[in-house]
Order: C-alpha cells, then sequence, then structure tokens
C-alpha cells in the first residue's frame, strides 16, 4: 500500500508538472503573439503617418504662401479654433516636430482608439490658447514611444494647418495615473503631450512650455 501511495504520489506530481509546463508554455506563446501583433501595429501607423505627411506639408505650403487678395480672410488670433484639413476622411491640426527624437508627425483633430492607430491626437486644448494637449500611441514608429527620451530643454515646434509655426521647450516629464485627467488638462503647461507606458499602467507625461510666439 505505501509503495503504491508514493508511486500515485510521483504520477500526481508528474502529472502536475506537465500541466504546469503546458500551462507555461501557452502563457509564453501568447506574450509572443502580443508583441508580434503590437509591432505589426506599429509597422502600420508608421506607415499610415509617413503617408500623410506630404499632403499636410504641401497644404501648410499652401496656406504660407497663399497671394494676397482683397477678399482674404486671415486666420483670427483669438478664436480658439484650430484650422482642421481633412485627409482621407479624418480631421487634421497640424504637424509636431522634435528634433531631439528626429520625430515629424501628423496630430489629428480628433482622439479615439482608431484615430490613435493612425497618429498622434489632439487630446484637448489649442495652440491660441496655449493648453494644447496631445496624445499618441506608444509605438516607437512615428509615434510616442520614445518620448521618455526627452530631456528638459528639448525643442518642440508645432505647425498649424495655417502655417502657424509655434516652439516650445520641454520643463518637466511626469508619470501620471489614468484617472487624473484634471491634472492632464489643467492648462498649467502650454503643450503637453502624453502616451502609455509599456505596462499600460501609468501615463508617460512631457510638460512643455511657449518660447515663441506663432509667427
Amino acid at each position: 500500500l505505501r509503495w503504491a501511495w508514493r508511486c500515485g504520489g510521483r504520477a500526481a506530481m508528474g502529472k502536475a508538472g506537465n500541466v504546469c509546463m503546458l500551462l507555461g508554455t501557452a502563457l509564453v506563446l501568447a506574450a509572443l503573439s502580443l508583441f508580434l501583433w503590437n509591432q505589426r501595429e506599429a509597422a502600420e501607423a508608421g506607415r499610415a503617418a509617413e503617408a500623410v505627411l506630404p499632403r499636410l506639408v504641401e497644404n501648410m505650403e499652401a496656406a504660407r504662401t497663399k497671394p494676397a487678395t482683397p477678399d482674404a480672410t486671415l486666420p483670427d488670433p483669438y478664436d480658439p479654433e484650430m484650422t482642421v484639413v481633412e485627409i482621407d476622411g479624418y480631421g487634421y491640426v497640424g504637424v509636431l516636430t522634435i528634433p531631439a527624437l528626429e520625430l515629424e508627425l501628423p496630430v489629428m483633430s480628433e482622439w479615439d482608439a482608431a484615430r490613435l492607430k493612425i497618429a498622434p491626437c489632439r487630446y484637448s486644448g489649442s495652440t491660441k490658447t496655449r493648453d494644447l494637449v496631445i496624445a499618441g500611441h506608444n509605438y516607437t514608429t512615428h509615434h510616442f514611444g520614445t518620448l521618455y527620451e526627452l530631456e528638459e530643454g528639448d525643442k518642440v515646434i508645432f505647425t498649424d494647418m495655417d502655417g502657424v509655426v509655434t516652439h516650445y521647450q520641454v520643463v518637466a516629464l511626469d508619470i501620471l495615473q489614468p484617472t487624473a485627467v484634471e491634472e492632464m488638462t489643467a492648462g498649467a503647461y502650454d503643450l503637453t503631450l502624453f502616451t502609455c507606458t509599456y505596462d499600460s499602467g501609468s501615463r508617460l507625461t512631457v510638460r512643455c512650455e511657449q518660447t515663441e510666439a506663432g509667427s
């Protein structure tokens, strides 16, 4: 009986070990699949941003070089609404340039899950009211995956669809909780960029102050 109990115990332990191995293998495969899926989404997002960027720049150049006419209407500098240009069914408010990261990013006028997979999006605010907040995925290709590399003093440039260029510099990097909406949009900074941390538990937030008025 004792021998049978030992054999049965060993068999049970062997089965438990096999189950653990199978479970571990399944978790590794699931993690690998998620990584590959994220890499695929990042590549697609990069291609989408690269495709739309030249068309936005073309629109900006047209706005800058548009000849003056007697009935021409200039953008109202006191109007908080930003000019929106539609491309392929989506609205865009401008281009964000971050020289230290070698990034030039189209910025959509509104945000939701579908838009964030294409390009960074305006979360709230405006350059004109000096409280613009821009959200982006943590994709490393044409998105915000390398924001953590920024340092205080780094330059950030935003060019709106009227061709108005506004210069900023980084003054702080914060980590905020997903529920800290008021802190994110309080308007204490002229420009805020944010993205998810890699564990998706927090928000990496880059705070910027304007150094030159739009011109």
